[in-house]
Formats: C-alpha cells, sequence, structure tokens
C-alpha cells in the first residue's frame, strides 16, 4: 500500500470512527451510558473465532442479504483474497407484508431492493433496541413514486414494514457493523429480495405480477452470485443496472433512459452464461411445479425456528430446540396453521443453494424496455413495473438519532 493509500485510509478510519462515536452518545429515549453500551458493546469471543476461522478481519467490509420467504438475514464478509463470503445466517424474527416491493407509506411492506448503509443511518438510541435505516425510497423507488419513510432493520421481534430481528441478534450485526465503518467503510450494502433467486423459486412463483421487477434484482443477485464482490448499483430508465460505466460525458438518469454503458467483458460473459443457465433450468421446471398462490393483504413472515418457540409458549411442553435470541413477552406471529408451519419448516431445510433465467418459459410482463451497450453489444434491461398492493394501516414506534425524526411511520 503506497504512503497515500494509507494516509487516505487512516483518514477514512478516523472519519468512520469519529461518525459512530458522535452517533452512539445522541442519546434521547436514554441516557447517554445506555446508547453507548448498545453500540459499542464488543464482539463475542465467539464471533471473533468465527470470523477467524473464516480467514475474515472484524474491520473487513460487509454485506447484507435478506429473503423474506426464507425468513433469513445473511451477513457476508471480506475475506483476506478481497472476495465476500458467508459469515453467518440469521433467521428473521418477524416481518410484515407480501412478497413483492413497498409502493406507500402504511401498506406495511417490507422494502425489496437495494439499499446503501451509512453510519448516519445506524441507530443506537432505537425504540426497537438497535436499528439502522434501509433509506427507503432510494432512487428506483422514487421513480415510481413509492412513499415511506424509516424502514429499519432492527430489534423487537416487532414489524410493521420493518425487517425484525431478536435483540440478540441486532446487537450482534449492529456491532459487525461497527467494527467494518471503523475499518474504513464508508457504507455496507442490503440487498433485500422476495426469496433467493434459485430457478425452483422463479419457477414456482411465475405468475406473480411482480416477476418482471424480480428479474431486475436477480440480475444484482447474479452480479454478486458471480463475482463476490458488492455489484455497483445505479438506475436508469427506472430500472436497477450493475456494474455499468456509461459513456464518457453521459451519466444514469432514474428518470431517463439509460445511456450507452458497458460492463466488463468477463464480468458481464459470467452474468449472461448463469442466467441462461438459470432460465433453462425455469423451463424444465415450469410444467410440473405447482404455481404458489399470489396473495394480497397477508400477514409475513417469521423463521420457523421462532414459530416453534412460540408454539412451545403456547403449549408449555419445552423442546430442545434454541432459538437465536429471546423472544419478548408479547409477539404477534403472522397467521398461520401447522400446515403452514409445516411448509415453513420444509422450505427452510430445503437446498437453497442457488442453481445456475434470461427469459425462458416465464415472460416478463410487457412493458417496454430500455436498451444499454452491455460488453459491447446492444442487451435488453428488464422492464419493471410497481405492484398492486393491499393497503393497511399501520402503527409504530418511535426512533431518534443522528437527526432523524422521534416518531416514525412506514
Amino acid at each position: 500500500m503506497s504512503r497515500l493509500q494509507t494516509k487516505f485510509s487512516s483518514r477514512a478510519r478516523m472519519a468512520a470512527l469519529a461518525a459512530f462515536s458522535a452517533l452512539a452518545l445522541a442519546a434521547c429515549n436514554a441516557t447517554d451510558a445506555e446508547v453507548a453500551r448498545k453500540a459499542n458493546k464488543p464482539l463475542t469471543p465467539q464471533m471473533v473465532s468465527l470470523l477467524s476461522q473464516k480467514d475474515m478481519a472484524p474491520a473487513s467490509p460487509m454485506l447484507v442479504r435478506i429473503f423474506k420467504e426464507e425468513a433469513e438475514l445473511e451477513v457476508w464478509k471480506v475475506t483476506s483474497d478481497g472476495s465476500f463470503a458467508l459469515l453467518k445466517t440469521y433467521p428473521i424474527c418477524r416481518w410484515s407484508g407480501e412478497l413483492g416491493p413497498k409502493v406507500r407509506m402504511g401498506d406495511r411492506q417490507a422494502p425489496e431492493g437495494f439499499y446503501a448503509i451509512t453510519p448516519g443511518q445506524m441507530n443506537p438510541n432505537s425504540n426497537y433496541y438497535l436499528s439502522f435505516n434501509l433509506g427507503f425510497p432510494n432512487a428506483f423507488d422514487k421513480a415510481y413514486g413509492r412513499t415511506g419513510e424509516f424502514l429499519m432493520v432492527h430489534g423487537d421481534c416487532s414489524s410493521a414494514g420493518c425487517y425484525a430481528m431478536t435483540d440478540e441478534q441486532i446487537s450482534e450485526i449492529f456491532s459487525l457493523a461497527r467494527e467494518s465503518f471503523a475499518g474504513g467503510q464508508r457504507s455496507f450494502q442490503v440487498q433485500a429480495y422476495p426469496f433467493r433467486m434459485t430457478p425452483k423459486n422463479l419457477a414456482k412463483h411465475r405468475n406473480n405480477p411482480n416477476m418482471a421487477f424480480w428479474r431486475n434484482l436477480k440480475q444484482g443477485y447474479d452480479h454478486f452470485e458471480v463475482t463476490k464482490q458488492e455489484p455497483k448499483v445505479n438506475v436508469c430508465g427506472r430500472a436497477y443496472v450493475f456494474d455499468a460505466e456509461p459513456v464518457p460525458g453521459r451519466a444514469f438518469d432514474a428518470n431517463q433512459s439509460c445511456p450507452p454503458y458497458q460492463v466488463a467483458p468477463q464480468v458481464a460473459a459470467a452474468v449472461a452464461e448463469k442466467q441462461r443457465a438459470d432460465d433453462a433450468q425455469v423451463a424444465a421446471l415450469a410444467p410440473s411445479s405447482p404455481v404458489v398462490p399470489v396473495r394480497t393483504g397477508s400477514d409475513g413472515g417469521m423463521h420457523p425456528v421462532f414459530l416453534a418457540k412460540l408454539k412451545e409458549r403456547e403449549s408449555g411442553q419445552m423442546s430442545f430446540s434454541e432459538a437465536p435470541g429471546t423472544l419478548p413477552e408479547y409477539v404477534n406471529p403472522p397467521k398461520v396453521t401447522d400446515a403452514s408451519l409445516a411448509a415453513a419448516a420444509a422450505r427452510a431445510t430445503s437446498d437453497a443453494t442457488p442453481a445456475p433465467v434470461t427469459t425462458g418459459s416465464v415472460a416478463p410482463a410487457a412493458v417496454p424496455a430500455a436498451t444499454a451497450s452491455v460488453g459491447g453489444s446492444a442487451a435488453p434491461l428488464p422492464p419493471v413495473k410497481p405492484s398492486a398492493s393491499t393497503q393497511k394501516p399501520s402503527t409504530v414506534a418511535s426512533m431518534s438519532s443522528g437527526g432523524a425524526a422521534s416518531g416514525y411511520s412506514q
């Protein structure tokens, strides 16, 4: 590393630490000492050991992926070879709404898309123990006029448009983010998906009106899968584009047609090959794969491990299963039956490894597509449109820190 790079790295680290320290001391609903204690809780010896086993430094950059249907949150960290690897998968205690993007304030939808989390979005003074703001609406969401604010990943296992973990889980995730910021990472990316973007899941949901949007998300998913690098995200023509560089003198604008752009040839080729293989599998699976009904007004989800603990609490019969964290005294679980619990458990234990779709038997909705130069050749960008969503009133608790409003709604 050159002297200039070392100097820049040192300055970035100092700036990140200063920003995070200021954040940790901004208290409104708790004492400074309580806020600082939560925000600065050190990584556990078990986590430090896990990082070491996986060839990761606590201060290395991180990335988060969220999957609604599986109710799982993944934390990825950079290893010594410079690529991202999976550190840990956290079962999500509660998410609200249904599969599909957040459209408007009060629809109780948890967002789907690509979001950048800066130190200023970390909230050590959350009424939900700890939290970080996803930054909804992003440029893509704004291009569709989507509304909502202060959509979080937080603790307390309670959701009205957020992704809720247990307090113990969010404490660990918060600490991992703090260490990455202290290491100089300016923001970490959150990729929020309706489900793991596998051919099996795409085939099951092939009739969902959100499929065009989800296929656009899958492009970013595929870029990460083939490169194990955080994809660079831009928006043009009301669609996400990934790892794209516009021609000199042109820029991306969410509301304007995409300018000619290029993706590194080796990346474009690898992504295209994965998409071809995935599409072939979707085409093969579709005839025999039952279609998942499109649900509106549904009540979100909860990972089977937490559903089992709630059932255990209700029955009074203890089991040997352990939940990753403490459930609060009052939990509002999604309405489930024994059959849906069994189905959720089956999904959780099924093979979730992404298999090696451009468009096979599952065609996106007929919306005009923009065109951009990818790897030197013209390639259509997938059309994207918002879905209809059943509206419900929502009530949420307050959040304050770092200049954020003390009350927030979604």
